[in-house]
């Protein structure tokens, strides 16, 4: 196989702020591999909270790509070759795994959910997120985002007037359906208060408590009259059983827990301790971002909006459609292509 690396950086539509810091562009590292004429693509969107970025990520990327084997239909031997090589670095890994995947599927002349025996004729929509802002411009972001016709909400918290955000929200966009992330931003004692405030304008509440506190998440999910979804309590597979003490809903992310590969791991680990399946995203282009709607059968909830947040032309890669996720309109591989 022929690989190729680039590093693009994508402009925001605007700046996306959450309870960690705000964004204003966002950098991506693109995999490319070509076997017997077919290319397939993935790319890494690494996150410092996970210990990655784009510098870690190039540097990883010969070790990784001079690993894989011969043919690239050898998934599970690639993985384990990358493991050996590399230990960590998750970002680095799910660009070469989806470029894989891509690559394969269009070898065999298959769409990617195809190839992984999956039904694409009931698939989640996808949520749209409300970054952090004054309380006023989130209800404009709301309500601009409901007329384009996002059917379902991720409303961003971790301030002061968490409520009062949620209830703007809901009064701009009164047919959406709103979830709510904290992204690790309260205490225990707060995030009870809020979910109990929440009830009845929320379906669920995203990571209310830090990762490094599991018995404050246990506190919540106890107490919480919402379900209670881990995003950073729940890197890999072998997370799950952990988290299905404290949680209602896993949320996978391929740049966390390393591609389809691992994602699908966890996945049927979440399914057999009974927690419900959900894909998130980082800010990503349309290159990782594709991979993510051929897993929508396997999902309870999606919330791959990565490139939608991205400025107009910013993406150099365009995908099968988000949110509404259709896998099936995709003719082969992940259905990721060069504009």
């Amino acid at each position: 196989m022929n690989a190729s690396v680039e590093r693009v950086e994508l402009a925001l539509a605007e700046p996306f702020e959450i309870s960690r810091g705000v964004q204003t562009e966002a950098e991506n590292v693109v995999v490319e591999l070509t076997h017997e004429g077919e290319t397939g693509v993935g790319a890494a969107a690494p996150s410092a909270h996970y210990g990655e970025t784009v510098d870690t990520v190039e540097a990883v990327l010969p070790r990784l790509l001079d690993a894989l084997p011969d043919d690239p239909h050898d998934l599970d031997a690639a993985h384990a070759a990358m493991a050996r090589v590399v230990n960590h670095n998750p970002a680095a890994k799910a660009a070469v795994d989806i470029a894989l995947h891509d690559l394969v599927s269009r070898l065999q002349d298959l769409p990617l959910y195809r190839l992984l025996g999956l039904d694409a004729s009931e698939t989640p929509v996808s949520s749209f997120t409300v970054g952090l802002d004054d309380t006023p411009a989130m209800a404009r972001k709301a309500r601009a985002a409901a007329d384009a016709g996002h059917e379902v909400l991720k409303v961003k918290l971790g301030t002061d007037r968490d409520v009062e955000i949620v209830e703007a929200v809901a009064d701009a966009a009164p047919d959406a359906t709103i979830r709510v992330d904290a992204n690790e931003a309260w205490t225990p004692k707060e995030a009870v208060a809020t979910c109990r405030r929440l009830d009845g304008l929320a379906e669920f509440v995203e990571q209310p408590v830090s990762a490094e506190n599991p018995e404050g998440m246990r506190y919540v999910y106890e107490r919480s009259p919402l379900p209670i979804a881990a995003d950073e309590s729940l890197v890999v597979a072998s997370d799950v059983p952990s988290v299905a003490e404290v949680a209602d809903i896993a949320n996978v992310k391929l740049m966390k827990c390393g591609g389809i590969r691992p994602a699908i791991a966890a996945f049927h680990a979440a399914r057999a301790h009974g927690l419900e399946t959900m894909l998130g995203c980082m800010i990503e282009s349309n290159a990782a971002i594709a991979a993510g709607v051929h897993l929508a059968p396997l999902l309870d909830y999606a919330d791959l909006d990565g490139s939608l947040l991205l400025a107009d032309g910013a993406d150099p890669f365009a995908g099968p459609p988000v949110p509404a996720l259709d896998p099936a309109v995709t003719d082969r591989g992940t259905g990721a292509r060069r504009r």
